[in-house]
């Protein structure tokens, strides 16, 4: 029997890749979407996906989903609290892992494994280590489709609303991740193997926004493209 499972899909391409090896994989069969959400903008967190979208995307996904919805001003305490409700919500089905679509962060895993371990369950990380200029070329030639929607101050926001594909890649300024894995830019995913149908949508306009920086410096500026449904 293969082992059930929740996954943390973003909705952006590096999730949408994860969610369709870890499909493609006989061991596991994934029984659920967590997704978490800024409740003060019904936006997908850090994406900034607005939920009417991200809504759609799962839709066409056709697997059962829930949101962690926390406020922008959340502690790291709500968060985890957040994270423990979701999972003890779908323990009743019998799921035993939660799989992300992480590729390089040690710390971030570390921190996922320890969190998931103190609830009983499993990590998975189908895309761990791969090489990330293979990995958004398999992407493409896959027929996956995305749209960057939120870069960091280092890309500039003439990259906002292009799509992810070899002009992409090739224009992409020296030192930039091609996966955007160091936070540099983020996508929106509306096409591929994994979906039933391509999620509509068209550009709205670009908004700048200020983060606190992690290091307590000061703040980090990042743009973002809001998308209409």
């Amino acid at each position: 029997m293969p082992d059930k499972t929740a996954f943390f899909w973003s909705s952006g391409k590096d999730s949408a890749f994860a969610l369709h090896q870890i499909l493609n994989n006989t061991a596991y069969k994934v029984e659920h979407l967590i997704t978490t959400i800024n409740k003060d903008l019904n936006r997908v967190t850090m994406h900034g996906t607005p939920i009417e979208l991200l809504k759609k995307q799962l839709d066409s996904i056709g697997l059962p989903y829930s949101f962690m919805k926390l406020s922008t001003s959340a502690t790291m305490e709500e968060y985890e609290a957040m994270i423990q409700s979701s999972m003890h919500m779908i323990s009743n089905k019998g799921i035993t892992n939660a799989a992300f679509g992480d590729i390089f962060l040690e710390d971030l895993r570390d921190y996922r494994i320890n969190q998931m371990n103190s609830l009983g369950f499993q990590s998975l990380f189908p895309i761990w280590k791969r090489d990330t200029k293979e990995l958004i070329n398999e992407f493409i030639n896959h027929g996956f489709k995305a749209v960057v929607v939120c870069v960091n101050e280092v890309m500039g926001p003439d990259f906002l609303g292009r799509e992810i594909d070899h002009s992409f890649l090739k224009d992409l300024p020296k030192g930039i991740d091609p996966c955007g894995e160091n936070g540099e830019f983020h996508t929106f995913c509306y096409d591929g193997p994994i979906f039933r149908e391509p999620i509509n949508f068209h550009l709205g306009e670009k908004v700048k926004r200020y983060y606190p920086n992690p290091t307590g410096e000061g703040e980090v500026d990042f743009w973002f493209q809001d998308l209409m449904a």
